[in-house]
């Protein structure tokens, strides 16, 4: 499982940072500045890792909902430059730290180019953002006390940290089957959920106060509540225009399906998630007038899952692309424990298919439950899966 890799995200940072000095003509060593004194005596830069420190925002950040939230650290290092001869106090010391200084300050945040290695790419790349290389107030005291000892000896370094580093826990999440499905029919019925409501600021033209139901499958009918909502109007879900069934002053009927032309159920248009919807009266050809904005969870619908040898092939509408965030669960019916987790795919271009690789080899006989989630947004459907 690729979110594993990140537990060598510590080491794989430095060696990230060492690989990005190397390539602008430094050599690089990472340790504790006082072992320097026993390698050779060429004109180097010195990384070390002196505390590590949990980020303060992202502390309980999940990566998505309904999962434990991972480890989000920050890592604090020591820059110090040492001349030929071993030196880290000399003029020649004084300006590769210089240097060296220059070339992280250029890097602030540090990319993951195709030049950097593999394995460090593998315990990097799930992090949300890109790692952020910020520098710190690096003082007398803060210095002295890194390298107190009988051992060591003080010397002119520079503070800097590298957050967020991302670290997975390697359990596999809880997952549930929705509320308000009835899984015990075929197919499973909606039997119904109470409304969301949004607050609302009001503003000029129409205003929209919730969306029933606020979560749907494409082609399924879709009520708007607000003001101000009669007259020549045009609902967006995302940029997809949505076709108009009926209006009233304090509610509009709209269809999940395009207009002719942009169908949102041939997964060329929209990915199954979290879409801005809108309501819009065009003043003139180029000048609309916008409602404020709801949240829309347009969400996949899986028909049906079949096993092909050790692979499952679902089908359904809104699988997901490359592009999307794609995660499927694989539990136990008998008690609902998660088995198996998958994020790699091979992906349709429609969206009707999804191939889940080598997917039930060395698994039980017996029955499984399959959920799938699309941008964060689980199918309804959660098909059987009967292992011989």
């Amino acid at each position: 499982m690729a979110l594993a890799d990140s537990g060598r995200a510590i080491g794989a940072v430095s060696r990230l940072l060492r690989d990005h000095l190397i390539r602008r003509g430094f050599e690089v060593a990472i340790g504790k500045p006082e072992n320097e004194d026993s390698v050779n005596d060429d004109p180097k830069l010195n990384l070390f890792l002196y505390e590590t420190a949990f980020d303060p925002h992202l502390r309980n950040q999940p990566l998505r909902d309904g999962e434990t939230p991972p480890l989000w650290l920050v890592l604090k290092f020591l820059l110090t430059a040492f001349a030929a001869g071993k030196n880290s106090d000399t003029e020649g010391a004084h300006d590769l730290l210089g240097r060296g200084l220059s070339a992280l300050h250029e890097l602030h945040y540090l990319p993951l180019d195709p030049l950097v290695p593999a394995d460090v790419r593998l315990a990097l790349e799930h992090n949300p953002e890109p790692l952020k290389l910020t520098f710190d107030e690096s003082n007398a005291e803060l210095v002295s006390k890194v390298m107190q000892g009988a051992e060591e000896r003080y010397r002119l370094s520079v503070a800097f940290q590298v957050r967020p580093v991302l670290i997975v826990p390697g359990n596999l999440p809880r997952g549930a089957l929705l509320v308000g499905v009835d899984y015990t029919t075929a197919p499973e019925t909606v039997i119904g959920r109470d409304g969301v409501q949004l607050g609302v600021i009001p503003t000029l033209g129409a205003r929209l106060a919730r969306l029933e139901p606020d979560r749907f499958e494409p082609g399924a009918a879709l009520t708007l509540f607000g003001d101000d909502l009669s007259g020549d109007l045009e609902v967006l879900l995302g940029d997809v225009r949505l076709t108009v069934l009926q209006a009233a002053p304090d509610r509009l009927t709209v269809t999940a399906e395009g207009s002719p032309g942009t169908p949102v159920a041939s997964g060329a248009t929209l990915s199954a998630g979290e879409l801005p919807l809108l309501v819009r009266r065009r003043l003139s050809p180029t000048r609309t007038r916008s409602s404020n904005l709801l949240v829309a969870r347009l969400l996949p619908t899986v028909t049906n899952v079949a096993l092909a040898g050790a692979n499952l092939d679902v089908t359904g509408t809104l699988l997901g692309t490359a592009d999307d965030d794609v995660v499927a669960l694989l539990c136990r019916e008998s008690d609902g424990a998660s088995v198996r987790l998958f994020d790699t795919f091979v992906h349709a271009a429609d969206q009707k298919t999804l191939t889940v690789t080598n997917a039930v080899s060395g698994l039980a006989a017996g029955a499984y439950r399959l959920l799938l989630r699309v941008n964060n947004q689980q199918a309804r459907s959660s098909p059987r899966v009967v292992l011989p």
